[in-house]
């Protein structure tokens, strides 16, 4: 069988590994193998990380849609009742941002959707 010697391919790959581990400590940042297993974790701590983004928003949002509402004299639960028995088409998103910004707006609909 035929030796294969993989000079440039090996050479593209383990640069591409350092440049990915650039800023890393220590030999995580300058030896291959070292820096190859940190880029595998911190690329499953980045993916990890993407989904619990979405969570961690979501529960930021009701956290601040249901302290707003609270001084109203209404539960998030029910505000969320309301608001789908009234046809009102607001995530969660929109409704954390107006509570925040807007609180006047934010009255309104309560007014609105009761």
């Amino acid at each position: 069988m035929v030796r294969v010697k993989r000079g440039n391919v090996a050479r593209k790959r383990r640069k591409k590994v350092l440049r990915l581990a650039k800023g890393f400590r220590s030999a995580h940042s300058k030896l291959f193998s070292a820096a190859n297993q940190q880029v595998m974790k911190s690329l499953k701590y980045n993916y990890v990380g993407r989904k619990r983004k979405k969570r961690e928003l979501r529960n930021l949002w009701v956290v601040r849609i249901n302290a707003t509402v609270r001084q109203n004299a209404m539960k998030y639960s029910e505000l969320m009742h309301y608001l789908k028995l009234s046809n009102i088409k607001l995530n969660r998103k929109m409704l954390a941002s107006i509570a925040i910004l807007d609180p006047e707006h934010f009255t309104q609909i309560l007014q609105k959707v009761k």
